[in-house]
């Protein structure tokens, strides 16, 4: 019997084959295409055309952008640099560009053991035709799920459990994939909203600090904020601010 996450991708898969029909057909009787087709390996599993397998990587590479918010480190460092950026009061510097950025060079820094991994074990197999696109799911997921499940609470979990109803879950290992990946997402804010409070507090005691300052000197129609900003960037720069967010991000990541 078929489990749900092969019946899944074979579903879409089809589904993309029939869209891949729609607009390839007319071009492919112009210049030769194969036809996608979808034929039994013999084996009980099934074999796919080398069309349909570019539809389906073209597909996956437009979903990049959001599995690189959902299963990465990028949502908790990105988070954190915004709340950094406020708690400066710097408006929009750095500009967004530059944090987007750092954000992406580090996550791939915190991620390189798990791409590597995926890459050994699921992708150069499957290229050299060592493995089925199925098992090379399969191989992706493992490096993935583990990086996930490191980084989400229990009570996450448990939480999308209950929501779907799903109470023969005993052990990490047998989270579904769609429960895990809410639940990651759901930790990872809690996890940078926490960072970026711990931030804020000192800038925060600056700001209170110069205020009652001025308002002692009677100087109420002077911003604080105009005064604070260069104590702030002063605080930030003597205490190298950004080699202590980058570092305290990268060690909040348990990588194994």
């Amino acid at each position: 019997m078929l489990s749900k996450k092969t019946i899944f991708t074979k579903f879409l898969l089809a589904v993309l084959a029939v869209t891949g029909l729609s607009i390839a057909l007319p071009a492919a009787a112009q210049v030769g295409l194969p036809v996608v087709n979808m034929v039994d390996d013999g084996t009980g599993g099934t074999k796919y055309s080398l069309t349909l397998q570019l539809l389906a990587l073209m597909s996956v590479l437009t979903l990049l952008p959001s599995l690189l918010l959902m299963m990465t480190s990028f949502v908790r460092i990105i988070i954190v640099f915004s709340l950094l950026r406020q708690a400066l009061g710097t408006a929009q510097t750095p500009p967004n560009q530059v944090l987007v950025g750092l954000a992406l060079f580090l996550t791939l820094f915190i991620m390189a053991p798990v791409l590597t991994s995926v890459y050994d074990d699921a992708i150069t197999p499957y290229f050299e035709e060592k493995i089925s696109f199925e098992t090379a799911l399969d191989a992706a997921e493992a490096p993935i799920r583990t990086f996930m499940l490191n980084q989400t609470r229990e009570s996450d979990i448990g939480m999308f459990l209950e929501i779907a109803g799903n109470t023969e879950v005993t052990e990490p290992a047998d989270v579904p994939f769609l429960t895990l990946v809410p639940a990651f997402i759901t930790s990872e804010l809690k996890s940078a909203f926490s960072i970026g409070f711990l931030i804020y507090i000192p800038f925060v005691v600056i700001d209170l600090v110069v205020a009652s300052v001025l308002m002692s000197m009677g100087m109420m129609m002077l911003s604080p904020m105009m005064i604070s900003m260069p104590f702030k960037l002063m605080l930030f720069v003597l205490v190298d601010g950004w080699t202590l967010i980058m570092g305290s991000l990268t060690a909040s990541f348990a990588i194994s």
